[in-house]
């Protein structure tokens, strides 16, 4: 047998193998059923990320007995906040459980019964002078973007007294999360913050001394768990599963470990969903049907976890499971880039006027709008265009793909003119000593060309290093995402200056190599 002839058996066996390797992971994955619950992990108590580098939080702690109950798989996924009813709509999360509120939303998900009461409170700095609501006139209150807070204010249920004081207000800032919203306010930037009560005390716990919390409240709401609407089926398990819980005091325990005894909600009184539908009724033998807890379950009350403090060590080692992704995304979109861009400037630079407009199309739109959109665009997609629903790994292609397009058309402009740049007595030479077009490009432009273009695709590698952290935008967990998420949870700007450094010597080390790369070219003239 020939060498041509192993290399084609050997091929054929290899792709029979991943393709078995498909099937046997996907029936496995069908063997137990994924419940994923999309949450944000900068909210703590409620999901964050603790000392271990694990996620938790009450609401994790209650899906994650659900999941108990109906013997499935829990997958804690954090998510961007501001796509959150993509997620919820492509079918990238089964549902969303993080200190959610119902009101204002009643009509956009399929709603569990409310199983927490949440106020709205505004924090300000101790001495600062504002005592009441009526002091924020003329002051500066800040919000997180699509919150419950900026809805008491702002939102089309806001009663007339909020938005008289919204109205009063010198500024209504809006910033990306709650741990922002304290670096504002500890800064001096803003006056004020107005957030969830639940996540104001966890937050005070360290910083009690700093700040304070006015008696009167914005508002009042519930918290649910929000499914895609219309998906009854599965709200219906998870319900049914809560009450389970109540009925034999398994949910009085866990609100008890997170030291949320005066907010917890849960009732048998709440016999219809916001929908109308019938709640489902428990096994009466599990438990007392009534609602009362059962003796000796949850009687003894106990304070929620304290987060550990912990050291620059501790720091970097949470931070470098995100540094390889990073790495990841940083080489893999260099390595499709740059090439694709070499393409593009090819056909922007075609004789033919159909490649020049196509590439000319492509620059100008990948260049002219925000990558963070281009990234949504890309894993957003298939779903919403071709109603394909993709699978989880598709999130980290998408971010590949996305980066790679992006910085492909600013490569394809910087070859485009390092190629221009090279004199036609270059060409011609070339033509004499009988090379043809393509042997005069790679031997005789393309050598001169890199020299020529290489200070200028230093400056784009180097924000590539940076531009990385726009990963959030589909939830794919980078370094700075883990940053921000450990920062909240350790309500300290501590892990963001690390992050600053990690992405200080990496960008030293980038430049670096192209400084090398560039001396080895000197002889170019």
């Amino acid at each position: 047998m020939d060498k041509a002839s192993i290399s084609k058996k050997f091929l054929y066996l290899f792709v029979m193998a991943v393709f078995a390797g498909f099937i046997f992971m996907g029936n496995t994955c069908q063997a137990k059923q994924e419940f994923i619950v999309g949450f944000d992990a900068e909210f703590p108590p409620y999901g964050y990320m603790d000392e271990n580098g694990d996620y938790t939080g009450f609401d994790l702690d209650l899906a994650e007995e659900v999941c108990k109950r109906n013997g499935w798989t829990l997958v804690k996924r954090p998510i961007s906040w501001n796509t959150k009813d993509s997620e919820l709509e492509s079918g990238a999360i089964s549902c969303i459980w993080n200190g959610f509120t119902m009101n204002g939303r009643e009509g956009q998900y399929t709603w569990s019964t409310p199983y927490v009461d949440n106020s709205q409170v505004v924090i300000t700095k101790s001495g600062s002078g504002i005592k009441e609501l009526k002091d924020l006139s003329g002051r500066i209150l800040a919000v997180q973007t699509d919150s419950s807070a900026l809805a008491a204010l702002e939102g089309e249920d806001a009663t007339d007294e909020n938005k008289a004081l919204a109205e009063s207000l010198k500024e209504l800032q809006q910033v990306e999360d709650y741990n922002s919203a304290f670096m504002n306010l500890e800064s001096g930037m803003v006056d004020a913050i107005a957030m969830d009560i639940g996540v104001a005390a966890y937050q005070l716990s360290s910083k009690s001394d700093k700040f304070i919390m006015l008696d009167e409240k914005l508002s009042s709401e519930e918290y649910g768990i929000g499914f895609k609407l219309g998906n009854t089926e599965l709200r219906d398990k998870v319900q049914l599963a809560l009450l389970g819980m109540l009925q034999d005091g398994t949910f009085d325990r866990i609100v008890n470990k997170w030291g949320l005894e005066d907010s917890a909600c849960l009732s048998f009184e709440d016999t219809t969903y916001i929908d109308g539908c019938k709640v489902p009724v428990p096994d009466s033998n599990s438990g007392d049907n009534t609602g009362n807890k059962q003796e000796g379950t949850s009687n003894v009350k106990s304070s929620a976890p304290k987060n550990v403090e912990m050291s620059i060590a501790q720091i970097v080692k949470q931070l470098s499971t995100g540094l390889a992704a990073t790495v990841g995304i940083f080489l893999l979109t260099l390595l499709f880039s740059m090439p694709l861009g070499l393409a593009v400037a090819a056909a922007r630079m075609s004789k033919y006027k159909i490649p020049q407009w196509i590439a000319r199309i492509y620059i100008s739109i990948l260049r002219g709008t925000p990558l963070m959109l281009q990234l949504i665009v890309v894993f957003f997609a298939p779903y919403y265009v071709f109603k394909i629903s993709t699978p989880y790994a598709y999130r980290f292609y998408a971010v590949i793909i996305g980066f790679s397009l992006n910085y492909s058309a600013y490569f394809a402009e910087i070859y485009r003119s390092g190629i221009q740049s090279i004199p036609q007595g270059q060409r011609e030479a070339a033509q004499i000593m009988g090379y043809n077009r393509g042997q005069a490009f790679f031997r005789i432009i393309f050598p001169q060309m890199v020299k020529r273009v290489l200070p200028p695709v230093t400056n784009e590698v180097i924000t590539l290093v940076k531009d990385t952290s726009l990963a959030f935008a589909l939830s794919y967990s980078e370094m700075f995402t883990i940053a921000k998420q450990v920062a909240a949870a350790q309500k300290s700007l501590v892990p963001l200056f690390v992050a600053g450094v990690f992405y200080y010597i990496f960008n030293f080390i980038v430049a670096l190599l192209m400084e090398r790369i560039e001396k080895r070219l000197d002889y170019y003239k």
